[in-house]
């Protein structure tokens, strides 16, 4: 999981396909910014507003993540979103549309910061399209309190691999895991995401969605955290190839998951 990682400079090009950046869209944007300020030290600060109020969250000075606020006559899910790296979102957009996935908003401009878009493949799971301008996606990755890893969870990955295959220079790598439907899709031959097929263990009420991994420095602390801030523990810690590894959720219901590397 964590070896997908990679220097991210304030002006670092992302290959098309990559994961750039994570936003979350919630209803109280003042209460999620004190859970993951104090969850992983993050501070925020005013990004663009073409979706609403709006923030970018900062770890030591440098943008790891942002936060914005649902509409309030729209019912949408409080879900953490990956945003995929692209050189021409209109054009990956249409990609999209092509390959049987749905664009929902966009492809619009967000200030000077880039053009963007948010869209779902194929199964229904979400994310978004991103081409950088003046903010080409996270300035800080491998570090406690970062992203580290997204892994879309869907019914089974074939059809849905074609799709991504399809609209972004991915190469798939199956992972040699017991009875496990899982790959890798890799970008100049470095693991960037996971697809996971579970099936009919999707929970009924979220169908395929994507799950941000977030690194930290302790495990056990954090979910003490986790629950302390008003969050839950989804399911208990394992030992998996990559690290130890729990999913919880934000006072709000976002789900994510956090990882502590085995170094």
């Amino acid at each position: 999981m964590t070896e997908a990682r990679e220097p991210a400079g304030p002006h670092a090009r992302r290959l098309p396909g990559t994961p750039c950046w994570v936003s979350l869209m919630v209803h109280g944007l003042d209460a999620t910014e004190e859970f993951y300020g104090e969850l992983f030290g993050w501070e925020f600060r005013p990004g663009p507003r073409q979706l609403g109020p709006y923030v970018r969250a900062l770890l030591d000075g440098r943008e790891v993540a942002g936060v914005g606020r649902l509409p309030t006559e729209r019912r949408l899910p409080v879900a953490w979103t990956p945003y995929l790296a692209s050189d021409d979102v209109d054009r990956t957009a249409d990609s999209v549309r092509l390959c049987g996935g749905t664009v929902a908003v966009g492809p619009l401009d967000a200030a000077e910061a880039g053009r963007m878009a948010i869209a779902a493949d194929p199964s229904g799971a979400v994310f978004g399209i991103w081409q950088g301008a003046a903010h080409p996606g996270a300035a800080l990755t491998g570090v406690p309190g970062t992203p580290v890893w997204n892994e879309l969870l869907t019914f089974e990955t074939e059809s849905v691999t074609k799709f991504y295959t399809s609209v972004f220079p991915y190469e798939e790598e199956p992972v040699d895991s017991a009875g496990d439907d899982c790959l890798t899709l890799r970008l100049d031959g470095r693991p960037v995401a996971g697809l996971h097929g579970v099936g009919q263990d999707l929970p009924p009420d979220r169908g395929p969605h994507w799950r941000t991994h977030f690194e930290v420095t302790d495990l056990d602390a954090t979910l003490r955290r986790v629950a302390g801030l008003g969050g839950r523990v989804l399911a208990p810690a394992y030992d998996g190839p990559h690290g130890r590894v729990a999913t919880v959720a934000d006072p709000e219901g976002a789900e994510f998951s956090v990882v502590q590397d085995p170094r």
